[in-house]
């Protein structure tokens, strides 16, 4: 794992968005074709907006997937990771080849599950675009975490700590209506993508980087097995480094 810490605040978006077109630019020369995940969350605003302003990308050869979604919402909902994405980056770079939306509203979640694990299968993911949660989770894989399903999507219970971050965040106004149940990508998914790009910003998130970089390797901190991945790449801004021990130069 490589750490950057950027500042000023901006540069982390603009580096992180730049190193994951690197990798879709190196598939569309390649293969003509590039699939890519993405996440969603406060983290990953400035990542979606400089993402989508990266010149000289031919997003109409892109197929994207998502990370996670919840169980129940519609994609009307102002919490749906569905509506978070057509509005900050579906909108701003028009045509896609494909975006395989999760139906998190779907009747029956795990059939959504083994619809989406059929389609990603057929579809290497050249980059990940990713975030930390708070307690240390990456999609919705909250502790502990499950690091050996082979399956790429599965159904999985929110803890309180990730359902008090959204809360947190803005999404939900009490903790009651943030539903505990969600639909996510896998560990073992994420990590078949060819190149990770981790973008964490602000301080409420130092402990998780922390753990995920220094800390014991362990589903306790979901985070942390990022660091078995040939390219990942972890994109902070100095609060969010500001418990590591060995900062980068």
């Amino acid at each position: 794992m490589r750490v950057k810490v950027c500042s000023p605040p901006g540069e982390l978006g603009e580096a992180a968005a730049g190193y994951g077109a690197e990798a879709i630019r190196a598939a569309l020369a390649s293969r003509g074709a590039a699939t890519i995940t993405l996440a969603t969350g406060t983290s990953q605003y400035a990542t979606l907006r400089a993402l989508s302003a990266e010149s000289g990308l031919d997003w109409a050869r892109v197929t994207v997937f998502h990370l996670d979604e919840y169980v129940g919402l519609t994609d009307r909902h102002p919490a749906s990771f569905r509506r978070y994405l057509r509005e900050r980056f579906a909108s701003a770079v028009g045509a896609l080849a494909a975006f395989h939306y999760i139906r998190g509203d779907d009747p029956d979640p795990a059939g959504e599950c083994r619809r989406l694990s059929e389609l990603i299968r057929t579809h290497p993911v050249d980059v990940a675009f990713l975030g930390i949660g708070e307690n240390g989770h990456i999609a919705f894989n909250d502790p502990p975490a499950d690091f050996d399903t082979e399956e790429p999507y599965l159904l999985v219970t929110l803890d309180p700590a990730c359902r008090r971050q959204q809360v947190g965040e803005g999404w939900f106004s009490s903790l009651a209506e943030v539903p505990e149940r969600a639909i996510s990508m896998s560990v073992r998914q994420i990590l078949r993508a060819g190149r990770l790009v981790v973008s964490v910003p602000e301080e409420r998130k130092a402990e998780a980087v922390r753990r995920a970089v220094e800390g014991e390797l362990s589903n306790r901190c979901p985070a942390s097995i990022l660091r078995t991945h040939a390219d990942c790449t972890l994109f902070l801004d100095p609060p969010a480094a500001a418990r590591l021990a060995r900062l980068p130069r």
